[in-house]
C-alpha cells in the first residue's frame, strides 16, 4: 500500500506502519515522488488549495484522503465517489481555542491600538479611558463543534455567559439553531464564527447580521473568510460602531491597499490560527491511526459528509 505524505517530518510521527505500507513524501502537485496512480492513502499539505485537488485527476488508486485541516471546503464536490474524505477535527481545537481568547482579550483591552501607540512612542493615554473587559462579557458562539467547544472550555476562567449555536439546534445540549441568531446577536459582546465554509455558511455575516449586533460589540472570524460580505463589515466598522479580529479575510491573502488593513478597531492576522508548532505531530497522529484504521478494515472516523 502507498502511503503520500506532505512533510518529510511526519514519516517519523505517524507512528507503527500497518504491514506492506510504503510511505513516500509528496510536499506539493509538481514534485510527484513516484507514479501517482497506485497511491492508496493520500495526506495533502496543510491547508492545500485547489492545486492540490487537481493532482485528484492522476490518483486513480486513491482509497482514502485524510485532511490536516479542520475545514475540507476546498476540496466539497472534488473527491471521487469511491475515495473517503476525512478532515482533522481534533488536531486544531486547542490552537484556535488560544487564538480565540487571544483575540478576544486583545479587541477588548484594546492592545492593537496599544501597540500603534507603541510605534509612535505615545504614552498620552494613561488611563483616562478605562478599557472594556473579557470578563464578564456575553460570548455568542457560532460553530458547535470541537473548536467550538474547546473555545467554551478555554472561556471558562473569564466567568463569560456563552450561547452555543448550531446549523440545527439541539435542545438537549442547550444549542441554538441559526435561526435564532436575530434574536441573539443584540445581547451579545463577543460574536466568535468558528463555521465551515459552506454553501449555507457563505455570506451568512450580511449587512442584517452585523446589523443585529450592538454598539461596541467585537466579531471574531476564525472560520473562513467568505463567511463574512467584506462590504458589509466594512459598512459597519468603518465608523467605528463595532469591531473586528480576523484570522481569515475574503480575499484571501487581503490586499496591502485593502482598507481593512488601516482601520484602528480591525486586528488581522494572516490566517495563523492552527500554525503553531503542536499541530503536525497532532496531525501525523491521526493519520497514523486512520491509516491503521484504513489497513485493518475499519471504519475510519472523521468522514466527511456529502452535504458537510
Amino acid at each position: 500500500m502507498k502511503v503520500w505524505i506532505a512533510h518529510e517530518k511526519g514519516r517519523g510521527l505517524l507512528g507503527e506502519l500497518p504491514a506492506g505500507a510504503v510511505v513516500e513524501v509528496c510536499t506539493d502537485a509538481e514534485s510527484l515522488p513516484s507514479d501517482p496512480a497506485d497511491v492508496e492513502f493520500w495526506v495533502p499539505p496543510f491547508l492545500a488549495g485547489p492545486d492540490a485537488a487537481a493532482l485528484l485527476a492522476k490518483l486513480g488508486g486513491l482509497r482514502v484522503i485524510q485532511l490536516l485541516s479542520a475545514g475540507a471546503d476546498a476540496w466539497i464536490g472534488r473527491v471521487p465517489s469511491q475515495v473517503t474524505l476525512c478532515d482533522g477535527r481534533g488536531v486544531h481545537d486547542s490552537p484556535m481555542a488560544e487564538w480565540v481568547v487571544g483575540a478576544a482579550i486583545a479587541m477588548m483591552r484594546e492592545f492593537p491600538a496599544f501597540a500603534r501607540a507603541q510605534e509612535r512612542g505615545d504614552w498620552s493615554y494613561a488611563g483616562l479611558t478605562p478599557t472594556r473587559e473579557l470578563t464578564g462579557s456575553r460570548v455568542l458562539i457560532v460553530g458547535a463543534g470541537s473548536i467550538g467547544a474547546a473555545i467554551e472550555r478555554h472561556l471558562a476562567p473569564f466567568d463569560v455567559t456563552i450561547t452555543r449555536v448550531a446549523r440545527t439546534a439541539r435542545r438537549d445540549q442547550r444549542v441554538h439553531g441559526v435561526e435564532d441568531l436575530p434574536r441573539l446577536l443584540p445581547d451579545a459582546d463577543v460574536v466568535v464564527l468558528i463555521v465551515p465554509l459552506t454553501e449555507q455558511t457563505r455570506g451568512m455575516v450580511d449587512a442584517a447580521f452585523l446589523a443585529a449586533m450592538p454598539d461596541g460589540a467585537v466579531l471574531i472570524n476564525g472560520a473562513r473568510g467568505p463567511v463574512v460580505d467584506t462590504a458589509a463589515l466594512l459598512t459597519e466598522v468603518t465608523p467605528g460602531r463595532i469591531s473586528a479580529a480576523l484570522d481569515v479575510t475574503d480575499p484571501e491573502p487581503l490586499p496591502p491597499d485593502h482598507p481593512l488593513w488601516r482601520l484602528p478597531n480591525v486586528f488581522i492576522t494572516p490566517h495563523v490560527g492552527g500554525s503553531v508548532r503542536g499541530m503536525l505531530p497532532r496531525g501525523y497522529a491521526l493519520a497514523g491511526d486512520q491509516l491503521r484504521r484504513y489497513a485493518a478494515g475499519a471504519d475510519l472516523i472523521n468522514q466527511v459528509s456529502g452535504d458537510y
